[in-house]
């Protein structure tokens, strides 16, 4: 495999790693030469994952959890120490949309589907929250890491639709802020937290949103496309190169920080 060392030596556990954005990161964190944790909660997924990368001469191992359940992140943890003896970084890219939780133009917005808000909020922030609980402890006593979340644009703009989706990532980014500096105050550079805001990247998740079964874009796609300036979804391999820079010794005096990969949507009026 390609290796260009950035991460030669680490052992970084990646969740949502059985998703589209997941297995962008599991592959550039291997080609930068670490040891990868493939946790998501298809086991045969992950599975096939780990095996394609062994294959190809790197390192990685499936973890079987959901992201909202502490025993199993325990269970996932003591699997990771157990084959890699220590844990140098946390990737959260576990997340997405709950399909119950998309608010439609005509919909009654004073009758909103709490139960599917409140679902979206408890995958894309606490799904976020609590694997850094558990992988951030076995960080903490190696004495040294990088966690990094996933954040979003629909954070920073009101994108209409994914009020659920919107509200976990906008607390995802206070989070991000608020356990930096934490960390900072308690460990110095040692341990850092940052995230990575995506513009829009096609996903099995959103796929239905944007485009139409013959691949044509939808009306929303074609609003998404016309706001950003760069005229294209992005890809997910265009968030690698933020990804390995964060979580190597390379970005050391970077913390607290959002690292926006979004072909200028977030910066542009539209006009």
């Amino acid at each position: 495999m390609k290796n260009n060392l950035a991460l030669a030596g680490k052992s970084i556990v990646i969740t949502g790693g059985t998703g589209v954005i997941g297995d962008s990161f599991i592959k550039s964190v291997c080609n930068a030469g670490a040891s990868v944790g493939i946790l998501g909660r298809n086991g045969k997924v992950a599975a096939q994952r780990a095996s394609e990368i062994v294959k190809m001469g790197g390192i990685a191992i499936p973890l079987i959890a959901d992201v909202t359940s502490e025993a199993q992140l325990i269970a996932a943890r003591d699997k990771m120490l157990q084959a890699f003896g220590k844990i140098d970084g946390l990737v959260n890219a576990a997340g997405g949309n709950i399909p119950e939780a998309v608010i439609q133009p005509d919909q009654d917005i004073f009758k909103l589907n709490m139960a599917a808000i409140q679902e979206a909020m408890n995958l894309n922030l606490f799904g976020s929250i609590l694997p850094t609980q558990v992988f951030g402890e076995a960080i903490k006593n190696n004495g040294r890491g990088s966690i990094v979340n996933i954040s979003s644009v629909t954070a920073h703009l009101a994108v209409t639709k994914v009020l659920g989706y919107s509200l976990g990532k906008a607390a995802i980014d206070c989070y991000t802020q608020w356990f930096a500096v934490e960390l900072a105050k308690r460990f110095g550079d040692k341990i850092r937290m940052n995230s990575i805001v995506p513009g829009f990247v096609l996903t099995e998740q959103n796929r239905t949103l944007l485009t139409n079964k013959d691949g044509s874009l939808t009306e929303r796609g074609h609003l998404i496309i016309n706001k950003t300036p760069f005229n294209r979804f992005g890809t997910a391999q265009e968030l690698e190169g933020a990804l390995v820079w964060l979580l190597s010794d390379e970005s050391q005096f970077v913390t607290g920080s959002k690292i926006t990969v979004d072909g200028g949507f977030s910066v542009y009026s539209g006009v």
